[in-house]
């Protein structure tokens, strides 16, 4: 089975590219690749998806303990010939940019992966081999076995090739020249999502045939064809009258959501069914709980405006207890309004007190732990549950529910709106990394259905 981590010195080196290009190359060659993202990043597993045509699968060490990162690892490469894992940030940035913890080295040395090192020799050459030197000692072991040179022509990677190769002791895998229809565009929270590059299985299609004729593959092959594959587990089935429906959330406006969280809710009990606040009128019938993920409620915020009766179907529900759990931009979405890009102000479903508003900066960005005074949908009083938060919008009543702590500088922080049938926060959750939140989300549902329907 080919493993490897796909890193580099720095963002902007081209990982997503290049790993968008080894998927669509593996799974040419009849590999059937799963992919990684080491970090709470939900944009860069959408290329991944879009390239491969199945999940990707997030690993994370701040949000999860490294025995179930393992465990997931091992459930999501089953059954696979080839699996990409590709490191956010830098290689050894982690947790704060003061540590390594949760950072791609800690993926790499928690998974036992090889990693296969992105560099862009932008103006270096010799300096080039000194970084990777200095990466190569910085921790040991460093876990990388070999170099990859990003937007580099064909003749500067012929000059670094045999220097490289001789001042480092990696062997240098293969390039990429730049290619200019390939780039992928990017905005305030980083990459455009997937969906939004009309041509992207073309660029990917491109990129991948170019790897092709740029990658040696026999010594691809040699560092990361490493061990025998594995079976994915299976859980045993529940029948579908023992399901309860979950509305969730899913269109242009409300794309991040975890591929591993809503397996967490499947196993616990749920069955997801998908809406969209955008074009659909109204939540799904007899849905038993409502999920309204993040994403950029702030670029369609006149469109979810306009859509009165979806607005008026989630306030009514909402009101009426229906389990809910609200992340980021779907915690914007229940409140009062919502600040668009052309600086209007559009109402929203009108559950909650504040209003979004745009701020000039990101907004408590990073990883902090959620600390619960009492029980609600999702907590029990004394637990503290990881999280992250990336935004640029704000409100103007974040709510006194819980207590966000960041883990290095104990600054902390009131936030969220909490009851026994309500989630609505910024900070984004992991349901597979504290268990127990997912089968309390689901016996939340099953008791509304109860409550709700028992007499029909």
């Amino acid at each position: 089975m080919v493993e490897l981590m796909i890193s580099a010195p720095a963002s902007g080196s081209g990982k997503t590219v290049l790993t968008c290009a080894l998927l669509a190359a593996l799974k040419e060659r009849g590999l059937n690749p799963c992919a990684f993202k080491c970090g709470p990043d939900y944009i860069d597993p959408m290329f991944h998806r879009s390239a491969l045509g199945v999940d990707s699968h997030n690993l994370d060490l701040f949000l999860s303990d490294e025995d179930r990162v393992r465990a997931l690892y091992r459930r999501y490469g089953g059954g696979h010939g080839a699996a990409v894992a590709e490191g956010a940030m830098g290689f050894y940035d982690g947790l704060g940019g003061s540590t390594h913890r949760a950072s791609a080295w800690h993926g790499a040395h928690t998974l036992d992966l090889p990693v296969l090192l992105a560099v862009r020799p932008k103006g270096a050459s010799l300096t080039l081999a000194a970084q990777v030197k200095g990466l190569t000692a910085f921790r040991t072991p460093s876990h990388i076995a070999g170099l990859f040179l990003s937007d580099c022509s064909p003749m500067l990677a012929k000059s670094l090739k045999p220097m490289l190769e001789e001042e480092t002791g990696l062997p240098v895998v293969g390039y990429l020249p730049h290619l200019e229809d390939a780039a992928l565009a990017s905005r305030h929270l980083g990459l455009q999502t997937a969906g939004e590059i009309k041509d992207l299985t073309a660029r990917i299609e491109r990129v991948a045939r170019t790897l092709n004729d740029t990658l040696d593959w026999e010594k691809f092959f040699t560092l990361f064809d490493r061990r025998t594959g594995w079976e994915a587990p299976t859980a045993p089935p529940l029948r579908a009258e023992e399901r309860v429906p979950l509305a969730v959330a899913r269109d242009e406006a409300f794309c991040f959501t975890y591929a591993e969280t809503l397996d967490a809710l499947w196993e616990a009990g749920a069955e997801p069914v998908y809406f969209s606040p955008l074009h659909d009128e109204k939540i799904p019938e007899r849905a038993c709980a409502l999920y309204l993920p993040g994403g950029y409620p702030e670029l369609y915020a006149a469109q979810l405006a306009e859509n009165r009766s979806m607005r008026q179907s989630i306030k009514e529900s909402v009101c009426q207890n229906l389990p809910t759990v609200a992340e980021c931009g779907g915690f914007l979405y229940l409140g009062q309004a919502l600040e668009g890009m052309d600086g209007r102000a559009h109402p929203m479903a009108g559950v909650l007190p504040g209003e979004g508003i745009k701020k000039d900066r990101l907004v408590r960005f990073g990883y902090s732990h959620l600390r619960a005074a009492g029980d609600s949908l999702l907590f029990r009083a004394g637990e503290e549950v990881p999280v992250h938060e990336f935004h640029y919008w704000d409100s103007t009543q974040n709510g006194e529910g819980l207590t966000a702590v960041k883990p290095l500088t104990g600054r902390s922080w009131r936030c969220g709106f909490v009851t026994d049938r309500l989630y609505a926060a910024f900070p984004h959750l992991y349901f597979p990394g504290r268990p127990g939140m997912a089968e309390r989300f689901v016996q939340a549902a099953k008791l509304y259905r109860k409550e709700r329907f028992h007499h029909e």
